[in-house]
């Protein structure tokens, strides 16, 4: 599905000559967290968020509290991966989106969005997750897909999941194989393992070991 099939324009913005109660009614029928707004021209200004809307004085102008607008939105030509991003960013659930000569085309809902990710051979396609760790200047992603497809292994996916000064978590999807022996290798090239959603033979291998010393100890 392309990106531009999911713009929806049945909420259209409100005007700076509305009042607030209108903004309120808005929000008390619908589950967005902002409702965007434009000039008497049709230029879209930014959205005013629910929690502000109810401090507002319901018979005054949309206009007078036009200081309070949040000022986002993404071109109808932004990467889907820029858009989550700019939802996150922005702490909503509505996002406006403008074409090129700044005019306001509709909005994304983050559902919707969300599901194009879904839909993604990251999520769609059968395979393990794997978390590994390294320092942040010890890595790089061209060494993560040799250690994946040295072991015959198809990655369907990657992407840093925690960074900090220190070190880097990478999360990755892979096809086509088995983890154990990818865990192994990157074992072997200083990897931490923080996560495998497989068995993972070696640590299970030293649940044994420790079991067994136990026992000993205990006899």
């Amino acid at each position: 599905m392309k990106l531009s099939e999911l713009i929806i324009n049945d909420i259209k913005p409100l005007d700076t000559k509305n009042k607030i109660s209108d903004l309120q009614h808005l929000f008390n029928q619908l589950t967005f967290s902002h409702i965007p707004v434009k000039n008497e021209q049709g230029d879209y200004l930014g959205c005013f968020s629910e929690t502000d809307a109810h401090c507002f004085d319901s018979d005054n102008p949309l206009s007078e509290y036009l200081y309070s607008l949040e000022d986002f939105f993404v071109r109808n030509k932004t990467v889907w991966l820029d858009i989550l991003e700019a939802f996150a960013v922005n702490s909503t659930n509505i996002m406006p989106v403008l074409n090129e000569e700044n005019r306001y085309l509709g909005y994304y809902e983050l559902n919707d969005v969300i599901s194009l990710f879904s839909e993604s051979p990251f999520f769609s396609e059968p395979g393990g997750i794997l978390v590994v760790e390294k320092g942040i200047n010890d890595y790089t992603f061209s060494e993560i897909s040799q250690i994946v497809e040295s072991n015959d292994g198809k990655l369907l996916g990657a992407f840093v999941s925690r960074m900090n000064t220190d070190l880097v978590q990478v999360t990755l999807k892979i096809g086509n194989t088995g983890l154990n022996e990818i865990i192994q290798t990157f074992r072997r090239y200083s990897y931490n393992i923080v996560s495998g959603h497989e068995e993972d033979s070696y640590i299970e291998s030293l649940k044994d070991r420790s079991d067994y010393l136990k026992k000993y100890l205990n006899m």
